[in-house]
């Protein structure tokens, strides 16, 4: 079975994909890809999680899991979604790391399902909009202490997904940005489903509704209806610029106002994002989708 965990970066979009992933969810289940619903097997996870601090999981973990989490339905593909799989927020950033407890918690789920092919789909984020979104209103003392009296400017997820690759070098990634996540959104469904490229499906424009105005949507809508065979690259071109002509700004914008930042700093940071981003997609092993 393949396994497809999906999480992020405390990204806005985690909780949008999840009930995209449930509106498909018959007709994904005609294709043997299971989304059951998390209540499902987020706490359920957990626990299997805290107990493999001190213990080896039992023989039948996996089929108790799977009885429990299918509950009678059968899948060629299980997918679960949780933005809060590698840890809360608290757990986001411990002394200028980024996710500490991520790479022991893949491993435990290879021990979990060790005989299924695993997979996770993983937002990433510009610290410059991660950080004020991940702290909130805080002190410059208190971002300090939190980074562990590191520059901010030290921060890679390159640096985590290495951390993965280490521990469960078997688990194929792949991410995105969560900037671009607009123009790749059916993209992100698809392969979380193993769909080929251009597979319509429910809600492929989801995200789009909520960040371009009413009137925007209906000429965007309008245009697919009058070109129906445009290609992937050529939509993103589309939604790109129905986006620059409608978009509704507050939905953009990013609050970038932790105490003390720079408009140096922001750029900074966003240009060391951009490198970073660039050194992923070298990584064996993992998979960037990009527009």
């Amino acid at each position: 079975m393949e396994l497809i965990v999906h999480t992020g970066a405390h990204c806005t979009d985690d909780d949008r994909i999840l009930k995209t992933l449930l509106r498909n969810k018959q007709d994904f289940a005609r294709r043997g890809v299971a989304v059951p619903g998390p209540g499902k097997y987020r706490d359920l996870l957990a626990h299997s999680f805290r107990a493999m601090e001190t213990s080896e999981p039992a023989e039948d973990a996996r089929d108790v899991l799977l009885d429990a989490i299918l509950d009678n339905e059968t899948a060629e593909r299980l997918i679960l979604s949780n933005g809060f799989f590698f840890g809360s927020k608290r757990q986001a950033l411990v002394e200028g790391r980024l996710y500490p407890h991520a790479p022991a918690r893949i491993a435990h789920l290879e021990k979990l399902f060790p005989d299924d092919r695993l997979h996770v789909f993983m937002a990433l984020r510009n610290p410059a909009g991660f950080l004020p979104a991940l702290l909130g209103p805080t002190t410059q003392q208190q971002m300090f202490d939190i980074m562990g009296r590191q520059d901010p400017r030290h921060l890679r997820w390159s640096e985590l997904l290495n951390r993965i690759r280490m521990a469960a070098p078997n688990v194929a990634l792949t991410v995105w940005c969560n900037e671009d996540t607009p123009l790749i959104w059916a993209t992100i469904i698809r392969q979380m489903a193993g769909l080929e490229p251009g597979r319509k499906i429910t809600g492929g424009f989801d995200l789009l509704g909520t960040l371009m105005t009413g009137e925007g949507m209906q000429r965007f809508r309008a245009y697919l209806h009058k070109h129906p065979k445009l290609d992937e690259p050529r939509k993103r071109a589309v939604i790109a610029a129905f986006l620059e002509e409608y978009a509704l700004e507050d939905q953009l914008e990013e609050e970038l106002d932790l105490p003390g930042w720079t408009d140096e700093l922001v750029q900074d940071l966003s240009d060391t994002y951009d490198a970073d981003v660039a050194r992923i997609q070298t990584l064996p092993g993992v998979t960037v989708i990009a527009p």
